[in-house]
């Protein structure tokens, strides 16, 4: 007598579990959602940015000249949101990989007068306008906005490592004989250097050039500027 109670009460709980939970179990399946739970579904909708850029403060001024043999200064760039880095043309490592991330930037804004690129070689010794010229051409680069810029080798030196804190030096015992960060800096329409914060809310103050997940914040951020 007690086994049947036992088993009515059990089989009682399993209808009303079924009553309440097999509906929204089919709903998750429907939406193709049965392997999100709650706490899942908050991190799925987690941004890295809110949409409001951290102001790092002004970006250092500039005057170079660039692969047509023109002077460029930062405020050439003035009412734009540009993108810059260092790099070198004959760079054997991670250059390359920079300019084609690059590249990823320039065909998702092309048109957009608003948006330009700025890439300072590091090597003003070898690459002069021609050189660029020449580089910039063997890239595929279309865009007018597009300034890859040389000057005098200390000027350009103090601009990498004391004005925006991006690492750039010279290293015979490396490929190339040059070393350099592979970061992007990331400038808004009024000259101030812009970035995302990380998961702990710390400005990330620059992007990763060489992870495509930094191209992607980039994009992300680029947008949120132009939108300002």
């Amino acid at each position: 007598m007690l086994k049947n109670k036992s088993f009515i009460g059990i089989a009682f709980i399993v209808l009303i579990f079924g009553i309440y939970a097999v509906p929204k179990i089919i709903s998750r399946v429907q939406n193709s959602n049965v392997v999100k739970a709650d706490r899942l579904d908050k991190l799925s909708s987690f941004s890295d940015t809110d949409g409001v850029l951290e102001k790092i403060g002004p970006a250092p001024k500039f005057e170079l000249t660039n692969q047509d043999g023109k002077k460029i200064t930062n405020a050439s760039y003035k009412g734009k949101v540009y993108v810059l880095e260092f790099f070198f043309t004959t760079c054997p490592s991670i250059c390359p990989k920079m300019n084609q991330s690059m590249l990823v930037l320039e065909k998702k804004f092309f048109g957009n007068p608003n948006f330009g690129i700025v890439s300072i070689t590091i090597d003003p010794m070898h690459d002069t306008p021609a050189v660029l010229k020449d580089h910039a051409q063997l890239i595929g680069v279309k865009s007018s906005n597009w300034n890859f810029l040389t000057g005098d080798r200390q000027t350009i030196f103090d601009l990498a490592n004391k004005g925006f804190n991006l690492y750039a030096g010279e290293n015979a015992k490396v490929n190339g004989g040059f070393e350099h960060s592979g970061m992007f800096a990331l400038i808004d329409k009024n000259g101030n250097i812009r970035c995302r914060k990380d998961e702990f809310g710390n400005p990330i103050l620059y992007y990763d050039g060489l992870e495509k997940s930094g191209v992607r914040d980039i994009q992300q951020d680029i947008s949120i500027l132009l939108a300002e």
